[in-house]
């Protein structure tokens, strides 16, 4: 069985999706009804921005989806037995797969990636990667610490990104570096995402997805929150709803897919970052890209 995985935060890069712009109309039309939605021109950015304009909050969440997108929507071979997306990844694996028009998507992670910037400014906060150590070793200092500070990415084994407030992150890091921790980094990101800290970015966009019409899909998918298969769209907005302030579980992801009988990965969108997270969390795993 084939899964398609799309992306999150941190896999643009400048030139994104230039190539497909000009080699595919129905790409270009894709990405010029994008440019109209959203109000601004954000291939610009895309194609022709610097690193820094890519990383603004209200640019990289709808160009990683486009990018994302537009593969999904123009390849003869997307036939998916089965869809996940690592964080903002999974409004584009709900459009890939038929619970989102592209509109509605488009437009829901416009909405998300200000209400994160607006939650950012309220409350600065941040990231950090633990590599090296055990998820409950980590789960356990987050625990231990007077501050806000959560497990906020399962990524891989051996690979958890905590989140919370600043001094919560350096403690944390601190302590995870004492219990032998390979290396332990905050991250150059916004704020905390997936922590409490992101609930008025979760308010916001509970509304938001209240209003949007959700349809039947055509697989299920793999949600961040619960890391189970579903095809339910109450049960799928619901989980969407509280993404923003719970930890994604993509170890957990990968696992159930695999036990569901996935053995081909294919990623849709920029970059190459959940191949290498895939072939680490079960190796004989086929991966490739659109």
């Amino acid at each position: 069985m084939t899964a398609y995985v799309f992306p999150g935060q941190g896999a643009q890069f400048p030139g994104m999706a230039k190539d497909l712009y000009e080699s595919s109309p129905e790409i270009k039309d894709l990405l010029e009804s994008a440019n109209d939605i959203l109000g601004f021109r954000i291939t610009d950015i895309m194609f022709d921005g610097t690193p820094e304009q890519l990383k603004e909050t209200k640019v990289t969440q709808p160009a990683i989806f486009l990018h994302s997108v537009a593969l999904a929507k123009t390849s003869d071979s997307f036939k998916p037995d089965m869809v996940a997306g690592h964080s903002l990844g999974e409004f584009s694996a709900l459009v890939a797969s038929g619970y989102l028009s592209f509109e509605d998507g488009l437009k829901l992670v416009s909405q998300r990636a200000m209400a994160m910037q607006k939650a950012c400014e309220a409350n600065p906060s941040t990231m950090a990667a633990v590599l090296g150590l055990e998820d409950d070793v980590v789960e356990n200092i987050c625990a231990s610490i007077d501050e806000v500070v959560v497990a906020a990415n399962y990524n891989c084994p051996g690979q958890l990104v905590i989140s919370g407030s600043h001094k919560g992150i350096e403690i944390a890091c601190e302590k995870a570096k004492e219990a032998g921790a390979r290396r332990a980094l905050p991250l150059p990101v916004g704020g905390a995402f997936h922590s409490p800290l992101m609930e008025p970015a979760r308010e916001e966009l509970e509304k938001a997805i209240d209003a949007t019409t959700f349809n039947q899909g055509v697989c299920p998918i793999y949600q961040n929150v619960t890391a189970k298969a579903s095809t339910d769209i109450e049960e799928i907005k619901e989980n969407l709803k509280v993404q923003l302030t719970a930890p994604v579980k993509w170890t957990q992801s990968v696992q159930a897919m695999v036990a569901d009988g996935a053995t081909n990965f294919v990623e849709s969108g920029p970059g190459k970052v959940l191949q290498g997270l895939v072939k680490k969390i079960h190796r004989p795993a086929e991966v490739s890209s659109i």
